[in-house]
């Protein structure tokens, strides 16, 4: 039993060791991880100097001020002790020197053909020179111009290696006590100051030691800070791209009304070409744009509207959703506005439409179409009888009439459901015009110049299910001359043609009957629904439908001189070789 519950317990203590053990090895993974990633970070600062040019060229600034301001008060000598009095002539030609040099730096800085080392080096050693010759031809330490290696000496050991700003210092340090040690060697009453000498050397040490870690830190900042920026400009055009490239159409607006964000698909289906920040929401969609305004005042407001977006080169029915970007449903700051293409939104929901409309055919043709089937051949055998008076006829007939309108309906619904997916051809649109308006000319009986084509292309071509539309067709054809003739003439035209922008086909019949009301032009593509006795109310739509099918689009349109116009426009032909693929 003890071996039993030590051989239970034996295996815990090893286990714990084990996760301390796991967990140390982690920390020090991650220390070195950390420890790379920072070293990292300072040798890609080193490898990509921009931090360092910065500092060179402002440096070169500094250096041209020094050698302006010392010609300048070598030229004033309005002090007895002014800089150069030693020896004016090799203070003037130190300065000279020494701007032109300066001058040259600049340019090098500029076209960056040399190494930041290179140049940084050789731009020190000659300020240690000019400096320590001015301070020669001066009052020597006296004169304060040798506290200018400070900033020099200094201001390169933030871009130069480790050794290389010992040495510099070291070199200065050698050239200010030669100086006074030259000055004492020439002139033995000339004024020396060793103890000064000393103290400015130290200080140069130590500014050139010190700035070493400094440099580590400011280039391991600048790596992380460019590291940030890339990051977040690659976090931005990624955004930018998922915004731009989205199927959905974006549309974002200020309080002001005016644009702030429209991506690429929002355009399109505005059919802009370029729209830039600050243009108002208006001038690019006025009844969406007073729609925002009413929306904006009036808290009952929908957040939902259909519009029918008429372009100079298309008309699109679209659909937009208002949501504020505030807190707590702020309507009056800016609001992000979802555009969709009411054809796209009509093909997603076509499917169950038809099984819908399969099941409610199903029950039609079972329940319904047989008992008017009777009720028709009954009126039929009645009607034979001798023994009717002209008041039975006429009921007879009334029955008749009616029998063959819901018979008609009924077909009309099972076509409807019954029909099959398109099958979309390439048509010749001036050839197949041609031979549908000759067709439907001799059926109807129509009197020459009562139905007419317009002047279309031979390159013409649109891409449809031919049955398809020849239906479409003849529906808006049949609905034209019925109302052309009640206004005492039929004239009713076929035009064809593109659009401007898109290049995409129509075909338009043009009536001049009495047009639609327009409290009710938004509601004749409805099914069922019909202005005129007689009519079932389904041709518009079927038509509507079929379009969608082949994604074109079916339209209504007012025409100004009177009458009306039914637009069908086809796909976009720069798509067909795409749709033929999928």
């Amino acid at each position: 039993m003890l071996m039993y519950f030590v051989g239970l317990q034996d295996p815990c203590p090893y286990s714990v060791y084990n996760s301390r053990m796991t967990q140390a090895q982690t920390e020090t993974s991650l220390k070195r991880t950390f420890r790379s990633s920072r070293d990292a970070l300072i040798q890609k600062a080193i490898d990509e100097p921009d931090l360092s040019w910065r500092v060179l060229g402002t440096l070169n600034v500094f250096r041209l001020l020094i050698g302006i301001t010392m010609i300048a008060l070598f030229m004033i000598r309005t002090d007895p002790r002014f800089f150069g009095h030693a020896n004016p002539v090799l203070y003037a030609a130190t300065v000279s020197g020494y701007l032109v040099v300066a001058i040259l730096s600049a340019v090098a800085i500029r076209q960056r053909r040399l190494s930041v080392k290179t140049l940084a080096t050789t731009q020190i050693v000659i300020d240690i020179v000019a400096i320590v010759l001015m301070m020669h031809a001066s009052s020597g330490i006296s004169s304060g111009i040798g506290g200018l290696l400070v900033i020099f000496v200094g201001a390169g050991s933030l871009v130069l290696p480790a050794r290389y700003p010992a040495i510099l210092a070291a070199l200065a340090t050698f050239a200010i006590l030669g100086q006074q040690a030259l000055s004492q060697f020439l002139s033995m009453a000339a004024p020396t100051n060793y103890p000064a000498a000393g103290i400015l050397s130290g200080i140069i040490f130590a500014i050139a030691m010190a700035a070493q870690p400094l440099a580590r830190s400011i280039q391991a900042s600048e790596a992380l800070a460019r590291q940030f920026g890339v990051d977040l400009k690659n976090l931005s055009e990624l955004n930018q791209y998922i915004v731009q490239h989205l199927r959905e159409s974006i549309v974002v607006v200020d309080e002001a009304d005016e644009v702030r964000l429209i991506n690429s698909s929002a355009t399109r289906l505005l059919g802009l070409d370029d729209v830039q920040a600050g243009t108002p929401f208006r001038s690019i969609f006025e009844p969406l744009g007073d729609h925002i305004a009413i929306w904006r005042n009036d808290l009952s407001a929908s957040s939902h509207q259909e519009f029918t977006l008429t372009t100079d080169d298309d008309i699109t029915r679209v659909t937009a959703h208002l949501a504020p970007l505030g807190k707590n449903d702020q309507r009056n700051g800016p609001i992000m506005i979802f555009l969709e293409d009411v054809s796209l939104i009509n093909a997603r929901v076509q499917q169950s439409k038809l099984a819908s409309l399969g099941r409610l055919s199903a029950s039609i043709a079972h329940e319904i179409r047989n008992p008017v089937g009777a009720m028709s051949h009954a009126a039929q055998l009645l009607a034979e009888s001798s023994e009717l008076t002209d008041d039975d006829v006429r009921l007879t007939e009334i029955i008749q009439t009616h029998s063959n309108r819901v018979s008609h309906i009924i077909d009309n619904v099972l076509q409807l459901s019954r029909r099959e997916s398109s099958r979309p051809e390439r048509l010749p649109l001036r050839t197949w015009l041609g031979e549908f308006v000759e067709e439907f000319t001799r059926t109807l009986e129509l009197q020459e110049g009562e139905l007419t084509i317009g002047d279309i292309s031979d390159e013409l071509e649109a891409r449809m299910d031919p049955g398809h539309l020849h239906q479409v067709l003849w529906n808006l054809c049949d609905n034209a001359v019925k109302y052309a003739s009640e206004t005492g003439g039929i004239m009713v035209e076929i035009q064809a043609g593109r659009t401007q922008g898109h290049g995409r086909p129509y075909i338009e019949v043009l009536d001049c009957g009495l047009g639609v009301d327009k409290a009710t032009a938004d509601q004749i593509f409805e099914p069922f629904f019909t202005a005129r006795s007689g009519g079932t109310g389904l041709g518009l739509y079927i038509s509507r439908e079929l379009c969608d099918l082949n994604r074109a689009t079916l339209v209504y349109l007012d025409r100004p001189r009177g009458g009306s116009i039914f637009r069908i426009v086809f796909s976009d032909p720069n798509r067909w070789d795409t749709q033929d693929q999928e």
